[in-house]
């Protein structure tokens, strides 16, 4: 099962990342195969997934920006047993823990903010061995490379991704795919 996913993301390397309606309609359009669902509800994420699910992509929820769900374990129990997503996205490694538990795709989010942030990533990702872990901002290349080097899962690189030149450099430095929300990167 998990094999089908890094497979859908080597053979399709921009995932589309979106964070409201329009972007859901504009990245059905597209060839990416996995889809980040960045916004949404309790009430309205089984529609939104519901939509992506029925195009044939793999859809990940981003659980930490899912209005009315808690950062605990049983938000992923919620997403499990009321939509039919693929897999999760969140920054926090418990979060991700229940998700594997469950059978469902993980990816570990990281903001490389620092030397500081840097260290998490070679700590956390241990503990909790997701599928990808995603960095942000995934412009720049020397970082890609060294997470690259420190994990042993594939890295998914995000945020500020603009151009073709963004996408090459990131690819270029190791990372597997990118995620971005310009719907103008998804045509690329």
């Amino acid at each position: 099962m998990k094999h089908h996913f890094v497979e859908a993301v080597e053979a399709s390397p921009i995932i589309a990342a979106i964070k409201d309606a329009e972007g859901l309609e504009l990245c059905l359009e597209s060839e990416s195969q996995v889809v980040f669902v960045l916004y949404g509800d309790v009430c309205s994420i089984r529609e939104i997934v519901g939509k992506i699910k029925d195009s044939g992509r793999i859809a990940l929820v981003h659980l930490d920006l899912i209005g009315g769900l808690s950062a605990k374990e049983i938000a992923v129990d919620y997403i499990h047993q009321n939509t039919e997503a693929d897999g999760i996205i969140s920054t926090k490694p418990a979060l991700v823990k229940r998700a594997a538990e469950l059978g469902l795709y993980t990816v570990l989010r990281f903001f490389v903010l620092d030397s500081m942030s840097l260290a998490t990533i070679e700590h956390q990702w241990k503990s909790v061995w997701p599928d990808f872990i995603e960095i942000l901002p995934g412009v720049m290349p020397k970082i890609i490379r060294r997470v690259k080097s420190m994990v042993e899962v594939p890295v998914i690189a995000g945020g500020l991704i603009s151009d073709k030149e963004d996408i090459i450099a990131a690819l270029d430095a190791g990372a597997t795919s990118v995620s971005a929300t310009d719907p103008n990167v998804w045509f690329l």
